[in-house]
């Protein structure tokens, strides 16, 4: 059974990935981030952790074999298959507050992951005090060796996917990222799509 699911440019998903379950998320045009939240679909209080996942691997970026870890110290997903290289999971989402201190004030009314955060979990009962720092995938955040971080252009391309199994059953919050202020969407936001199967 596939389920496919074209997310619009700037919109928020979600969506339900049983255990055993692939989630193939596709950057249908190149260069669009994705920042993308897991929870432990019996217990959202179980949530993605950057931390422990990053701990797990001892490394920064997510990529094949990377494991997804909860809150709870236990493996959400398994990333199977990343034809994009690597993925950011320190430099969060954005947000209309840190749109105005880094682009200024004229900035402040644009739409933010955030937001499209707030508005999907909202139909699950949460609140944004359930958002935790997410996985931007297909953004490109160098890390230098002084540990300061930039968002630099992306560099995925058209059709370029990462696909996870999922490990316990877990609701996907997306919020295709509207971001026009820098290059993580090549200033020019656009859709992609999800499918899951199995």
């Amino acid at each position: 059974m596939e389920q496919i699911h074209d997310i619009p440019a700037n919109r928020p998903w979600s969506g339900l990935v049983k255990k055993g379950q692939t989630i193939r998320i596709i950057d249908s045009y190149g260069q669009q981030a994705i920042d993308t939240i897991f929870y432990n679909a019996h217990d959202v209080g179980e949530r993605y952790s950057s931390q422990d996942t990053m701990r797990e691997q001892n490394g920064a970026y997510i990529t094949t074999g990377t494991k997804l870890m909860s809150s709870e110290g236990n493996v959400m997903l398994t990333v199977t298959a990343d034809t994009s290289g690597r993925h950011d999971t320190n430099a969060g989402c954005c947000s209309c507050e840190s749109n105005t201190v880094r682009f200024g004030h004229d900035t402040r009314h644009l739409h933010a992951c955030r937001d499209n955060f707030i508005l999907e979990l909202a139909r699950h009962g949460m609140t944004k005090r359930d958002i935790v720092p997410n996985i931007n995938f297909f953004m490109n955040v160098p890390i230098s060796q002084n540990g300061a971080m930039t968002i630099d252009d992306g560099i995925s391309a058209p059709g370029d996917h990462v696909e996870m199994l999922a490990a316990m059953d877990v609701l996907c919050v997306i919020s295709n990222c509207p971001q026009i202020n820098n290059p993580c969407n090549g200033f020019d936001p656009t859709p992609i799509r999800v499918v899951i199967r199995g």
